[in-house]
C-alpha cells in the first residue's frame, strides 16, 4: 500500500472514529490488517469489535446500563489508539520517508542517553576559549542530546520511566534552556506522528516554564497538535482539562491571539516573497550602481541613524518611484513579523548542516559547537560577530546558521567591518527592545514564537527532503472553527474579532466571514453586516453579499456606501431592474459623481432603455470633456438608437486611441448598417487577426510583433469562435438598424475567406 493511500484510509478512520460511526471504522481497520501483513493486531481488533456488538445488542434489547456511556467512550478511545498501532506498524514496514527510514535504524536507550548528558552537564565544560577541547567535548555533549532528541521523535507512546526523568530534566537549572527547547520540538514533532497524552502533558506542563523561549514552543506545539487532533479532544477529557487550567492564565489568550496570527501570516510568505523579486528587486537594481556615491556610503556608515528622513533619499530614488514607499511598507512588515527572509535565506539552506533533520529544530546559540568549527570561536572578531548574530531579532534561528555558515570563508578585514557594523545595529536594537519589553511585556514572547514559526516554515518548504512530511502550512489554520480551541478563542469576543480583522486585512475572506458571522450572533452591528457582505461579494455570492448589505442598510452605516454595494450586487445577479433604483439614489446624495452616471447608464442599457441609457452617457461626456471612457458606451447606444452617423464619429474616436477587439467588430457593425460592406468587413479581420498578431491556430507569415505572447494574442483579439459567439449575440440588433437577414451567412462566409 502506498504510503498516500494509507493516509487517506487512516484519516478516514479517525474521522469516522470522531463522528461515533465505529462501524465504518471497524471495516477500514480489518481491511488494513488484513491486507497489509500486520496480524499480530488482529486478536485486539476481533475483541474490540465482539465488546461492541455486545454492547449494541444490549442496548438494542433496552436493557439499562448507567456505565454504558462511560464503556462507550473508552472503547472508541481503545479503537483510535489500535488504528494509531496499525497505521504506524505499516508506516515502519513500507514508508520510504526519511522519518521511517531513521526510525527503523534509530538504535538507543532513554535512560542511558539522559544520563550520559546529565553527567557530563554536572562537569564543567571546556571555555571556547580552550580551542579544541571545547569543540570536541561540546561535540561529544550536543551528540548525546540529539541522540535523546531521536528517542523521543521516535517513541509512540512515552513511559512513565521516561516522563519523570524528562520532567526532571526540564527544570534541571544547569541545562542550557537552548536544549531544553529543542526536546520541545522533539516532543511536538513526535506528538504530530503517533498520538500520545502523555506528550501533551509534557507539552502543557512545558507551558508552565519561567523560560519564555521553552513556554512559547511548547504553546505553539500545542496548538498545531490541538489542531491536528480535534476531533479526538472530547474523549480526551485529561488534555482538556489542562487546557482548561492553562486558560485561567491571564496572559494564554493574548498568546494564542499572537501565534495565531503568525500561522496566518505565514500564509501569506511565498506572496510576499514574488513581491519581493517582481517590485522591489527589479527597482534596487535600476538604482545599486550609482547608490553608493550618491548616499555617501562611507560616511553614513560613521554617523549613528537619525529618526529623521535624508532628503537627498528623494533624489536617489527618483529613477524608482514608489520604491522607497515599497520599502517603507516591507520594513514595517518585518517589524509585525512577516518572513521577509525567506528567499534570501532560501539559497543558503545547502550547507552540510542542514541535511540532518534535527538541525532545523535547534535554537541558535553561539555555544553551539557546529558553529565553533566554521568560525574560530577563539577569534574575538568572529566571537563578537556571532554574539551580534544571536542578538539579532529579525533573524530566526534557522537563518542565524544559515549566515554564520555563509561567511567562514570572509577575508579578516570583511569580518572586522563586518562585526562592527552589527555590533552597533545589535546595541541599538537592543535598547529598543529593552524600552519594548517595558512598554509591552509580551514582546519577547511574540518574538521568539514568530522565530520558531518561520524555522517550522523554512523545514515544511526547505528541507531536501520536505516532501516525505505533511505541510502543516497547507493547513487551513481555521482554529476559531475546532472544538476545543475554538470554545476557548468564542469565550473572549475581543480575541476573535481580533483574529477575524486579521483575516479580513489579509484578503482570507472565507474565514473572515465565519468568524464575523459568530460575532453578529451576539453583538448586531451594521459594520459588521456590512464586512461579511464584503466578504461574500470578493467570494462571488452576491446573493449571501446583497442580504448583508440590505441588513447592513437598516443601521444607516455609511449609507451611500450601502448603496452602491447594494445596486452593485443586484446588477451580478442580473436584476439591473433594482440595481438602477439604489444607483438613482446613490446618485441624489452625490449628483455630480460620473461612477454613478456611468452605472445607472449600463443599467438602463441592459433594460433595453437605450436612449436613456444614452442620454446618461452625454450627461457624464458634458461634466467631464474629454473622457475617453465615455466614447464606448455613446458609440455604442447611438448604434442601437439608429444614429448610425454618430455613432461612427465616436467609433472613429475611438479607433485613433487604443480599440479592443469588441471595439472593432462593433465599427463593423455600423460600417454595415451604412452599407458599407467591404470596410465592415475589413474591421471584422481586424478583431480576429490584429497586424503582427495572428488569431489563435492561424499559421503568420511573419512573426508577431516585438512585445506580443500568445496570451496578449489572445486577449486582444478573438477567434473564429468566439467571434461568431458574439457576433450572434449581437444579430438582433444589427436585424433591427436594417441589415438584411439573408445576407449574413453570405458576409461571414466572405469573412472565413478573408482569413485564410
Amino acid at each position: 500500500m502506498k504510503d498516500k493511500e494509507l493516509k487517506a484510509h487512516y484519516a478516514e478512520i479517525c474521522s469516522n472514529l470522531a463522528s461515533r460511526r465505529l462501524k465504518p471504522a471497524f471495516d477500514l481497520i480489518g481491511k488494513l490488517i488484513s491486507e497489509n501483513g500486520v496480524g499480530t493486531y488482529y486478536d485486539e481488533y476481533q475483541n474490540l469489535e465482539e465488546t461492541y456488538h455486545l454492547m449494541l445488542k444490549y442496548t438494542v434489547e433496552g436493557i439499562k446500563d448507567p456505565e454504558r456511556q462511560k464503556i462507550y467512550r473508552k472503547l472508541i478511545v481503545s479503537v483510535f489508539e489500535l488504528a494509531d498501532k496499525v497505521n504506524e506498524a505499516i508506516r515502519m514496514r513500507l514508508s520510504p520517508s526519511v522519518e521511517y527510514e531513521k526510525k527503523r535504524s534509530f538504535k538507543s536507550s532513554f535512560s542511558t542517553s539522559l544520563e550520559s548528558f546529565l553527567a557530563q552537564t554536572e562537569d564543567k565544560l571546556p571555555h571556547h576559549g580552550d580551542g579544541e577541547a571545547f569543540s570536541r567535548t561540546g561535540m561529544e555533549h550536543q551528540q548525546k542530546m540529539k541522540r535523546l532528541f531521536h528517542h523521543i521523535w521516535f517513541s509512540d507512546k512515552l513511559t512513565y520511566e521516561e516522563t519523570e526523568p524528562l520532567r526532571k530534566f526540564f527544570l534541571n537549572s544547569r541545562v542550557s534552556v537552548h536544549y531544553k527547547s529543542f526536546i520541545i520540538a522533539a516532543l511536538m514533532l513526535s506528538l504530530q506522528r503517533f498520538f500520545d497524552k502523555e506528550k501533551f502533558k509534557m507539552l502543557f506542563d512545558a507551558c508552565d516554564s519561567g523560560e519564555t523561549e521553552m513556554n512559547q514552543r511548547a504553546l505553539t506545539g500545542l496548538l498545531i497538535n490541538l489542531y491536528k487532533y480535534d476531533g479526538r479532544m472530547p474523549f480526551y477529557p485529561e488534555i482538556t482539562g489542562r487546557l482548561k487550567i492553562l486558560n485561567e492564565n491571564p496572559q494564554f489568550k493574548s498568546n494564542i491571539e499572537r501565534i495565531i496570527l503568525q500561522f496566518i501570516r505565514s500564509k501569506e510568505t511565498e506572496k510576499l516573497q514574488q513581491r519581493i523579486r517582481d517590485e522591489i528587486l527589479p527597482e534596487m537594481i535600476k538604482i545599486s550602481p550609482n547608490l553608493k556615491n550618491k548616499i555617501n556610503l562611507d560616511s553614513l556608515m560613521e554617523e549613528s541613524i537619525s529618526e529623521d528622513k535624508n532628503p537627498e533619499w528623494e533624489e536617489i530614488f527618483k529613477d524608482s518611484p514608489g520604491l522607497l514607499n515599497k520599502m517603507e511598507e516591507f520594513s514595517e512588515m518585518q517589524m509585525k513579523g512577516a518572513d521577509v527572509f525567506l528567499g534570501s535565506f532560501a539559497m543558503l539552506k545547502s550547507f552540510p548542516f542542514f541535511n540532518e533533520m534535527d538541525n532545523w529544530f535547534i535554537p541558535f546559540f553561539p555555544e553551539n559547537p557546529e558553529i565553533a568549527e566554521t568560525l574560530d570561536a577563539t577569534d574575538q572578531t568572529a566571537r563578537h560577530l556571532i554574539e551580534s548574530i544571536d542578538r539579532a531579532p529579525i533573524l530566526c534561528n534557522s537563518d542565524k546558521y544559515s549566515f554564520c555558515f555563509s561567511i567562514q570563508r570572509l577575508p579578516k578585514e570583511n569580518l572586522e567591518f563586518m562585526t562592527q557594523a552589527m555590533k552597533a545595529e545589535m546595541e541599538q536594537l537592543s535598547e529598543l527592545q529593552v524600552d519594548e519589553d517595558l512598554l509591552d511585556p509580551g514582546r519577547k514572547a511574540e518574538a521568539v514564537s514568530n522565530q520558531y514559526i518561520q524555522d517550522l516554515y523554512r523545514f515544511y518548504k526547505l528541507f531536501p527532503r520536505k516532501d516525505d512530511f505533511e505541510d502543516i502550512f497547507n493547513w487551513r489554520f481555521d482554529f476559531h472553527n475546532k472544538l476545543v480551541l475554538g470554545d476557548i478563542l468564542r469565550e473572549d469576543p475581543k480575541v476573535l474579532r481580533n483574529i477575524g480583522e486579521y483575516y479580513f486585512a489579509r484578503n482570507h475572506f472565507e474565514e473572515a466571514a465565519e468568524i464575523f458571522s459568530y460575532l453578529l450572533e451576539h453583538d448586531r452591528k451594521g459594520e459588521l453586516y456590512q464586512k461579511i457582505a464584503w466578504c461574500y461579494q470578493k467570494t462571488g455570492d452576491f446573493k449571501k453579499a446583497l442580504d448583508g448589505y440590505l441588513k447592513a442598510e437598516l443601521y444607516e452605516v455609511d449609507q451611500l456606501w450601502n448603496l452602491k454595494k447594494i445596486a452593485l450586487c443586484y446588477r451580478n445577479l442580473k436584476q439591473p431592474d433594482k440595481a438602477i433604483d439604489y444607483y438613482q439614489a446613490a446618485e441624489k446624495l452625490e449628483p455630480e459623481n460620473l461612477s454613478n452616471q456611468f452605472n445607472i447608464g449600463y443599467c438602463l442599457l441592459e433594460l433595453d432603455k437605450f436612449e436613456e441609457a444614452l442620454k446618461c452617457y452625454f450627461k457624464v461626456e458634458y461634466l467631464s470633456p474629454g473622457n475617453k471612457k465615455v466614447w464606448r458606451p455613446i458609440a455604442w447606444c447611438s448604434f442601437l438608437t439608429g444614429k448610425k452617423k454618430q455613432a461612427e464619429k465616436y467609433f472613429l474616436k475611438l479607433m485613433d486611441d487604443q480599440p479592443s477587439k469588441h471595439d472593432l467588430m462593433n465599427m463593423g457593425h455600423v460600417q454595415w448598417s451604412l452599407g458599407n460592406r467591404k470596410s465592415a468587413l475589413e474591421f471584422y479581420q481586424k478583431s480576429i487577426t490584429r497586424e503582427g498578431a495572428p488569431a489563435k491556430g492561424r499559421p503568420s507569415e511573419k512573426p508577431p510583433q516585438e512585445g506580443f505572447t500568445k496570451e496578449d494574442i489572445e486577449k486582444e483579439t478573438f477567434t473564429q469562435d468566439g467571434f461568431l459567439e458574439v457576433f450572434e449575440d449581437d444579430l438582433p440588433h444589427l436585424l433591427n438598424q436594417g441589415i438584411d437577414n439573408d445576407d449574413v451567412p453570405i458576409m461571414l462566409d466572405q469573412l472565413r475567406y478573408f482569413l485564410e
